[in-house]
């Protein structure tokens, strides 16, 4: 005897392991620099604050003065050299200045070069994306197997999950799909 509930949950499931997988790559691609001042690019950067790694984002005003500057504004000034430091070392491609009071994050224009390598690296980000998602559907698929194994389910309802699964998975793929297509678009635009 087929129980809906359990079958409703097993799609919920999966269903809102897309939804995180999605949200990954969408937080993945906030923070891949595009030319543009983006404050999101500092959301993975932490420093240490009085012996405990704090995000940037929890010390200071992060505001984009210009369309390829960001300034800094610490709280604590004490921590404006920590902050700055942390920033620096993390590597993102931008250059760092304090004066003492602020710290500003200027955004080099990117060569085509750079642009074609970012392009590459979002089209990989995208690509594991799509990995977890299809480990997902197995998921999904293996729960409704045994099932049908354990003669929960038919052969015919098998076949009607099946579909069912990969259309869902065709239509996260899509949406993956868009945000890749105006992240790229965004990344070569000069």
């Amino acid at each position: 005897m087929v129980n809906d509930d359990d079958i409703n949950l097993i799609l919920e499931n999966f269903k809102n392991n897309l939804e995180k997988s999605i949200d990954y790559l969408k937080g993945e691609f906030q923070v891949i620099r595009a030319g543009r001042a983006n404050p999101h690019i500092l959301d993975k950067v932490y420093a240490d604050y009085y012996g405990t790694m704090t995000p940037i984002n929890q010390m200071a005003n992060i505001t984009v003065a210009e369309a390829r500057l960001i300034t800094v504004s610490v709280w604590d000034i004490n921590q404006l050299k920590n902050v700055s430091k942390a920033i620096s070392s993390a590597d993102l491609g931008v250059n760092v200045s304090d004066d003492g009071k602020i710290i500003r994050l200027a955004f080099p224009v990117l060569t085509e070069e750079r642009r074609k390598e970012i392009a590459k690296n979002i089209k990989q980000i995208l690509e594991a994306t799509k990995v977890t998602m299809r480990n997902h559907r197995r998921d999904c698929l293996d729960n409704f197997k045994s099932m049908k194994k354990d003669n929960i389910i038919s052969e015919d309802d098998m076949t009607f999950y099946e579909n069912k699964v990969q259309k869902i998975l065709d239509d996260y793929t899509e949406t993956a799909d868009k945000l890749y297509a105006s992240k790229e678009k965004e990344v070569l635009e000069v």
